[in-house]
């Protein structure tokens, strides 16, 4: 694995793990779940060698950076601060946000909170969204089958889970998600007593864009920092609209770029109308769905991203 220059940034009450690497203008690339700053991994080098300084955050509960104990730590509140917090470190006023998974919800909402500090964002496999409180958070909307996000509300349960065999339930996650397999093994009824990864494969091989080096280190960073500061992040999901109102009919003005995957199974979540994207984000310059792709699209299909990704930041610095 490629040696890679590591930060430690001190952020609004944190100290997060960050790769920071090049000279330009600032693009902060911001990773979901269960991920890490690796997930980036063939995106840095494009980004530096096109002209821009990167940093690439292990956020708040995952890798190297600091996990909190409280809930309350990881609402939207607390996640955008961390990301404006490591612009204020590196010493820019502005920067481009870049989010895939749940690092799309932050880098969306810190385009929304923090305006006058965001020049550009992109938005990976989630389009921007808000829910009502407790629409995604309570079993009595999906009756008796199981639905994850409603699993990760009670903490210790999803942890013990996962933590039982690493190796083995990120094996199933990351297969899970890639294009390889059919959308339909997600959403594959089953009760709602289930685990999370009860009727998912097991598979004999590893999915696309990910070696048995890459799951080696993954399973490494989450031997060091468990699920719990990642899995908060879902236990927010309601406190997140509730802390925001301010943002209820607010829009997104920056410029923005929204790529995902065909076959992701996020877009086919409850709400997910991509069709409706260009209502909250009325600046989207392109929206970009690569075929036979997953969930993991930066690693699925790292030439189309890089491709799509540098068009558009040297368009927005070509008009600056």
């Amino acid at each position: 694995m490629k040696q890679r220059n590591f930060r430690t940034i001190e952020t609004n009450g944190v100290s997060l793990r960050t790769v920071v690497e090049g000279e330009g203008p600032l693009v902060i690339l911001l990773h979901g779940w269960p991920q890490c700053w690796y997930l980036w991994r063939h995106q840095i080098d494009p980004l530096v060698e096109a002209g821009f300084k990167v940093a690439v955050p292990d956020q708040r509960g995952y890798g190297g950076s600091d996990a909190p104990e409280e809930v309350n730590a990881y609402d939207i509140i607390h996640l955008t601060g961390d990301v404006v917090g490591i612009a204020d470190a590196l010493g820019y006023a502005t920067f481009t946000v870049v989010g895939h998974d749940w690092g799309a919800p932050v880098a969306w909402n810190t385009a929304l909170l923090h305006e006058e500090r965001v020049n550009a964002v992109v938005g990976m496999s989630v389009p921007y969204s808000r829910y009502p409180v407790g629409e995604l958070t309570k079993q009595e909307n999906f009756g008796d089958n199981f639905w994850y996000m409603v699993y990760f509300q009670k903490p210790g349960i999803a942890e013990a889970e996962f933590e039982a065999d690493i190796r083995r339930s990120l094996r199933m996650i990351y297969s899970m998600g890639s294009g390889s397999n059919a959308q339909e093994i997600f959403f594959k009824p089953k009760p709602s007593t289930s685990g999370f990864l009860d009727g998912l494969i097991d598979p004999l091989e590893q999915p696309p864009g990910i070696t048995q080096e890459d799951l080696d280190y993954y399973v490494e960073q989450y031997k060091r920092s468990g699920f719990r500061g990642g899995l908060n992040w879902y236990r927010n999901i309601d406190r997140n609209m509730e802390i925001t109102p301010q943002l209820e009919d607010k829009k997104i003005s920056q410029p923005a770029l929204f790529i995902a995957g065909e076959k992701d199974v996020v877009l086919k979540f409850p709400g997910m109308n991509l069709d409706g994207i260009s209502n909250w984000v009325p600046n989207l310059k392109k929206q970009i769905i690569i075929p036979d792709v997953g969930h993991w699209v930066s690693v699925e299909s790292p030439e189309i991203v890089n491709e799509a990704l540098l068009s558009f930041l040297k368009d927005l610095r070509s008009q600056n």
